[in-house]
């Protein structure tokens, strides 16, 4: 669907009689030099991506990448266009789940378009935060690829955040006194640690050379707003690795403690084993049907073999508890 259809000439926004759906009508308006137009979709059909491509003139490579929302981040340039890939993330906190959608951007002389994929980092908002720096829109298709970029990266961020507390939660489980299983946590996260690292990496050479200004198409006067969004996009990769090594260390530490843990067990077992060895031995002895034995002749034999059998397995116990395995 047509989310928002606007033409923008020095920095403001121009009111048109002109329905959002009349992609024609918008466009043909653009004949100032300062002039570009801004088309949102979101899921689009091919029927409605087709009529976008044939208005602006969009490369079909890119189009058909635009269509699917399974691309890897990337930034490739098509004639006198660009063509900007960028993963959207959220994180649902309940499943330790990190969600991905998809924003594909068409940068032209005088145009954007944004074909937006699932449900996460709408763009309405980013739009009407940028109508309000006219400044900042001025510089034309280069203001609305970094608002963009922007807040996509703001949503990195705050993934990360959120990440940094689960992991947080996780290394407090591990070596707590209580135990845990924490194995499938650990997967999980380093699964999320992933496919957020996915997302990311890739933005890191698109973001520098914005932050240069030596990408053809990005006004030169939007590089230091870039230089800002590309030292995000290095500092939540640091983050991604830092999160994957201590998840790494709390996984070594979790096997480490089932492994002293199990160590206790048997200590224990082979304690009480003992304990129960020192009746199972003269209750071994006192019960072979021999004739000649004389203890069992004695009138108090019973109780004294009773007084031996408690007397050895409390004093086993004793030395035990004292030793730290019971």
């Amino acid at each position: 669907m047509i989310v928002d259809c606007a033409l923008y000439r020095d920095g403001v926004r121009v009111p048109l009689d002109a329905a959002k759906e009349d992609l024609g009508a918008v466009r043909h308006a653009a004949i100032e030099d300062t002039d570009f137009v801004w088309v949102g979709l979101h899921e689009p059909t091919a029927a409605e991506l087709d009529k976008v491509s044939t208005l602006f003139a969009l490369h079909p490579l890119a189009v058909e990448d635009a269509l699917h929302a399974h691309q890897r981040p990337k930034l490739e340039r098509y004639d006198d266009g660009l063509f900007l890939v960028l993963k959207t993330l959220w994180y649902v906190d309940e499943l330790d789940a990190v969600e991905t959608g998809q924003i594909n951007l068409f940068l032209g002389k005088n145009f954007v378009v944004s074909v937006r994929h699932g449900k996460g980092t709408e763009l309405h908002s980013a739009r009407l935060d940028l109508e309000q720096k006219t400044h900042l829109l001025g510089h034309g298709p280069s203001a609305v690829l970094y608002a963009i970029c922007d807040r996509v990266v703001d949503s990195y961020e705050a993934v990360a955040a959120s990440l940094e507390e689960d992991v947080d939660e996780v290394e407090e489980s591990v070596f707590s006194p209580v135990r845990s299983d924490d194995a499938a946590r650990i997967y999980v996260l380093k699964r999320e640690l992933s496919e957020m690292r996915r997302a990311v990496n890739p933005l890191r050479d698109p973001m520098k050379r914005f932050a240069a200004g030596s990408v053809p198409g990005i006004s030169h006067e939007a590089a230091p707003f870039f230089r800002d969004v590309a030292d995000h996009v290095v500092r939540v990769s640091e983050v991604i690795d830092v999160l994957d090594g201590l998840l790494s260390t709390a996984f070594d530490g979790h096997l480490a403690r089932i492994s002293v843990q199990q160590n206790e067990d048997m200590r224990k077992i082979s304690a009480w084993v003992a304990i129960a060895a020192v009746g199972t031995l003269i209750a071994g002895v006192y019960g072979m049907n021999f004739d000649n034995m004389p203890e069992l002749q004695w009138r108090y034999g019973y109780f004294i073999v009773l007084v031996v059998m408690l007397g050895g397995s409390v004093a086993l116990h004793r030395l035990f508890k004292r030793s730290g395995w019971l």
